[in-house]
C-alpha cells in the first residue's frame, strides 16, 4: 500500500506481546492508560481477553518501509456482546430474526472497559491522512474477514466525525462526568451547589463513616499483593451478583500492579482491621477514571464516598480535569456528574440492515440528546444563576 509516494504496510496481529511496547505506545500516547501496550497486554497475558473468552485479538498496525509502526488500532474478533457497554444485542437479534448471521463482528475498543480514549492511534511523526488509511485498512480487513459489522466504541468526538465521514453509522449515548472548574477543595466544589444538595452530601459523607468506618486512597508503592488480593474477592462478589461471571482474572490484577502501578488509584474502605470495599480507578494525564466497585456487605453511602467523593478528592488535589466514573448511574448526576455524549461508529456490510440500524441511531440519538437537557434542567446540583 503506498501513501503520499511512501509504502506502507498494514499487519494484523494476534498477540500483541509480538509488538514491541514503546512502538505501540509511541502511538498511543500518554493520557489514556487504557489504550497502553501494558494495559491491553495484561488483558491478553491474564486469559481476561483471548480467543477462548470471546476476544480474539485482531491489532491492526501500519509500518512504513523501515518498520516503524506509524499507527495502530486496538482490534478483537468478537463472538458475543458481552463486556462492551455500548449495546448491540438487539441489532444481532433483529439481523438472525431476518435471516442473516451476527456474530463473528470486528470491534475496535478497549475490553470491559467503558471509557473515552483514542481508538485510530497514530505516531506523532505521522502524516495524519495515515488516519483515513487506517480507517481503510480496518473496512479491507472486515471485508476479508466475511464479518457482519465492524464497531468502533468509545472513541473521541473527532474520530466519530471522521469515522462518520467514511461511511460508518454514528451513535451517540450517555454517560455521567464530573469537570473540574478550578476548584482548590472539595468544599470548594460543594459552594458551587445548590444549599439542598450541599447539606446532602455532607449529610452522605458523614454517615457513611459511621462505626468507625475509614478509607484509604492507595496508589504507587503503596500498592501490596494483599490489597489487590482483597479486592479481587470484592470484585467477584459484585461481578456474581451482577452479571453472573467475572471478566477480568486475579492474573490481570496481578500484571496490572507489576507494570502499571503508577496509574492506578485504589481506594478502599476498611472497618477496625477488617477490609470492606474499594474502588480502582485508573489515571489518566487529565483525567480519573473509575472502574470496579466492590463491598462485602451494606453499609449506608459507602458506595458514595469511596467511588464518588473520594475520587472527586483525589482529583481535586492533584489538578486533574474530570472524572469519568463508568457506565450506568443516573444518581450520580445528583453528585455533581452530568450528563456528557458517549461516542461509537459502526460499519455494516448488508446496506438493508445497515439503514436499519442508521434510522435507529438516528431516533435514539435525538431521544439521549432530549434527555440528556431534562436531566440537566431537572437534576443537576448546581446553582442557578438566579441564586
Amino acid at each position: 500500500m503506498a501513501d503520499g509516494g511512501e509504502r506502507l504496510t498494514v499487519r494484523v496481529v494476534d498477540d500483541l506481546s509480538t509488538v514491541p511496547a514503546a512502538a505501540w505506545d509511541a502511538c498511543a500516547g500518554g493520557d489514556n492508560p487504557f489504550v497502553c501496550h501494558a494495559f491491553l497486554q495484561a488483558l491478553e497475558e491474564s486469559g481476561s481477553a483471548t480467543r477462548e473468552t470471546g476476544w480474539l485479538p485482531q491489532h491492526v498496525i501500519i509500518e512504513d518501509e523501515t518498520k516503524r509502526i506509524l499507527a495502530a488500532v486496538p482490534m478483537y474478533l468478537k463472538s458475543h456482546s458481552y463486556g462492551e457497554y455500548i449495546f448491540d444485542h438487539g441489532w444481532a437479534s433483529g439481523l438472525e430474526r431476518a435471516g442473516g448471521r451476527y456474530y463473528p463482528k470486528l470491534l475496535a475498543a478497549v475490553p470491559f472497559t467503558p471509557a473515552t480514549g483514542p481508538r485510530l492511534l497514530l505516531h506523532p511523526a505521522a502524516d495524519p491522512e495515515i488516519r483515513d488509511t487506517l480507517i481503510a485498512a480496518m473496512i479491507e480487513i472486515a471485508k476479508a474477514r466475511k464479518v457482519s459489522s465492524l464497531h468502533v466504541n468509545f472513541l473521541p468526538e473527532a474520530e466519530w466525525r471522521q469515522l462518520g465521514a467514511a461511511g460508518f453509522v454514528q451513535r451517540i449515548g450517555r454517560q455521567f462526568h464530573w469537570e473540574n472548574d478550578g476548584y482548590k477543595s472539595f468544599d470548594d466544589f460543594l459552594e458551587a451547589l445548590n444549599s439542598r444538595k450541599r447539606k446532602q452530601i455532607r449529610r452522605e459523607r458523614r454517615d457513611s463513616l459511621d462505626g468507625g468506618i475509614e478509607i484509604e486512597t492507595l496508589t504507587g508503592d503503596a500498592l501490596k499483593p494483599a490489597h489487590w488480593d482483597i479486592f479481587f474477592r470484592f470484585y467477584m462478589s459484585t461481578s456474581d451478583r451482577k452479571w453472573g461471571s467475572a471478566y477480568l482474572t486475579r492474573e490481570f490484577f496481578t500484571l496490572l500492579h507489576q507494570r502499571m502501578a503508577d496509574k492506578v488509584v485504589l481506594i478502599m474502605a476498611r472497618k477496625g482491621e477488617r477490609w470492606i470495599g474499594g474502588a480502582l480507578n485508573l489515571l489518566g494525564s487529565d483525567t480519573l477514571y473509575g472502574r470496579n466497585w466492590g463491598c462485602n456487605g451494606d453499609y449506608p453511602f459507602l458506595h458514595f464516598e469511596v467511588c464518588y467523593y473520594r475520587a472527586l478528592d483525589f482529583a481535586i488535589a492533584h489538578g486533574l480535569k474530570r472524572v469519568e466514573a463508568g457506565a450506568q448511574g443516573q444518581h450520580k448526576i445528583q453528585r455533581g456528574y452530568l450528563p456528557s455524549p458517549i461516542y461509537s461508529a459502526h460499519w455494516i456490510r448488508d446496506p438493508g440492515f445497515e439503514r436499519a440500524v442508521a434510522d435507529f441511531c438516528r431516533r435514539e440519538q435525538r431521544a439521549i440528546e432530549s434527555e440528556m437537557e431534562e436531566l440537566e434542567e431537572g437534576l443537576s446540583p448546581f446553582k442557578r444563576e438566579a441564586e
